[in-house]
């Protein structure tokens, strides 16, 4: 609905009443990490461009950081390859799982079982 002369923009009036959803929107928190990027050592440099490029799409101020942990994981470099080599991480997908020195036996020989036939 164009309104008045010289009207440079259109207007919806009544049309989006009544809570009608207008678009689609993502709600986020300060601080919430938006997007996410694994990669290997040597294109970190070409990932933070990506991302400083992706960053303008996004309304604010949004920072671009190298994390260091592995992967998606909850781990450093140097703790992520240590519990590698003592059999205590399974690679689960994109991420890991933790085989942890307490709980269930059950639980814990079930694991222990999964590494020994991987």
């Amino acid at each position: 609905m164009l309104s008045c002369a010289g009207a440079d923009r259109l207007q919806t009036g009544m049309r989006g009443a009544f809570g009608k959803p207008n678009g689609v929107v993502a709600r986020v928190d300060i601080g919430q990490v938006l997007l996410s990027i694994r990669t290997k050592e040597n294109f970190v440099s070409k990932a933070c461009e990506a991302l400083r490029r992706a960053k303008y799409k996004f309304p604010g101020r949004q920072k671009v950081f190298v994390s260091n942990k592995w992967g998606f994981t909850n781990f450093s470099k140097d703790q992520y390859q240590n519990y590698k080599k003592k059999g205590r991480i399974i690679s689960d997908g994109v991420t890991c799982k933790f085989i942890r020195e307490k709980g269930p036996l059950d639980k814990i020989y079930k694991d222990i079982n999964t590494v020994i036939q991987s």
